[in-house]
């Protein structure tokens, strides 16, 4: 069992992250593999997550890809994991916000894929103090189509971006970032299932289609520091998750009582609507994804 800071090699379970580790995300944008669960685990929640989906009639879409953790209680689970919050609260700092959680689903040869972006274009937050863990419920590959990253462009400023609304896109509205990218220098972020990355909401990242004959299923959890606040005009809200809010810029989400709850419906029905309106400032389109 190691202490707070060790571990015996870089898949170990981890607490709070090594100061090599630490560097590595401040130098690069991010970091990886840590290890939330173990493998059987992780198929647990897979079962979990496609028996939500058969209940929806196939696989989700849209504001019933977002923000789940409102709405089932494993999910709300995931969101408050200890290895994911220890591994967060070493960049973020004690006190964390979950602000959104987020599928991101390809089939078996699928030809969906996600464009290289900041994360940080069209969610309307004060600072970039918001850091997400990428948790893999199925293994993501070169073959499966694993996210891949530009290190150092995290400390690039805020890019200009195009939207496509392209319906393979699984991006919400199929942005590209305006920027000349030389993807020779792109890390593959290779997970086995039970195990996260981290990275800056501006990491400049994308990832390819799926080539493999398994689905490949990623959970991101968007954490917020508390100081961080809704720059636009429209409400915000998020769950807390570790330590204290002390400025109350989001308005307090509530954990599922139990799964599809009336009153978590309800609550994820308003939060998911009232949203999107920063995420699609500025256009009457909306993605098919």
């Amino acid at each position: 069992m190691t202490g707070p800071g060790e571990r015996t090699d870089n898949r170990a379970m981890v607490n709070y992250l090594s100061d090599a580790a630490r560097r590595q995300y401040q130098d690069d944008g991010y970091y990886f593999p840590a290890r939330a669960i173990n493998p059987e685990e992780a198929a647990r929640y897979r079962g979990k997550l496609e028996a939500f989906e058969a209940s929806q009639g196939g696989k989700i879409a849209g504001r019933m890809r977002q923000k789940l953790h409102l709405l089932l209680t494993w999910m709300d689970e995931l969101v408050r994991h200890p290895a994911i919050l220890d591994a967060v609260e070493s960049v973020l700092g004690p006190d964390i916000l979950c602000w959104q959680t987020s599928f991101f689903i390809k089939d078996a040869k699928d030809a969906g894929f996600v464009t290289w972006h900041q994360d940080s274009t069209y969610w309307g937050l004060s600072k970039p103090d918001v850091a997400t863990a990428w948790l893999a419920l199925s293994r993501s590959s070169l073959e499966s189509g694993a996210m891949r990253v530009l290190p150092g462009t995290h400390k690039w400023d805020q890019l200009a971006h195009t939207d496509s609304f392209d319906k393979k896109n699984l991006l919400t509205r199929g942005q590209q970032v305006d920027a000349d990218i030389d993807d020779s220098k792109a890390v593959d972020l290779i997970l086995q299932p039970g195990e996260f990355s981290l990275h800056h909401v501006r990491l400049v990242h994308a990832s390819e289609p799926n080539q493999s004959e398994d689905r490949r299923i990623g959970l991101a959890i968007r954490y917020v520091a508390p100081h961080v606040h809704q720059a636009t005009s429209v409400p915000d809200s998020a769950l807390l998750v570790r330590g204290e809010d002390a400025y109350g810029h989001f308005e307090a989400e509530r954990s599922p009582a139990a799964d599809m709850h009336p009153d978590a419906v309800a609550q994820h029905a308003l939060i998911t609507e009232r949203r999107e309106g920063f995420l699609y400032a500025g256009t009457d389109k909306r993605s098919a994804n």
